[in-house]
């Protein structure tokens, strides 16, 4: 072991750090964001159908059939306002508009 090499002795070496890079930034505060929603898309239909009076029928009838109360005459009148000016006077033939059933009387 005579050709041995003395290796060097690194033991005693500092050093320090710097960066030239910007300060990391403070966390994101995002407690002031508000948030909505909206569409573009149309409406969606409402649901209607239709009714061909018979000899007998009355609003309320109407109305029993097709919203299972006979109280809901008056939403059947008015999406008819325009062919029915009294309630009482519907005639066979007469093609009513039945709203969509909202459950409301």
């Amino acid at each position: 072991m005579a050709n041995e090499t003395k290796k060097p002795d690194f033991s005693n070496v500092s050093g320090t750090v710097t960066s030239t890079a910007p300060e990391a930034p403070a966390k994101a505060d995002f407690s002031n964001v508000q948030s909505s929603v909206a569409s573009t898309a149309p409406d969606a239909p409402v649901e209607k159908e239709t009714y061909t009076v018979v000899k007998g029928d009355t609003l309320s009838k109407i109305a029993k059939k097709f919203y299972g109360n006979a109280n809901r005459w008056r939403a059947i009148f008015e999406a008819n306002r325009d062919q029915i000016s009294n309630p009482d006077l519907i005639k066979p033939g007469q093609v009513l508009t039945i709203p969509a059933d909202t459950g409301k009387s």
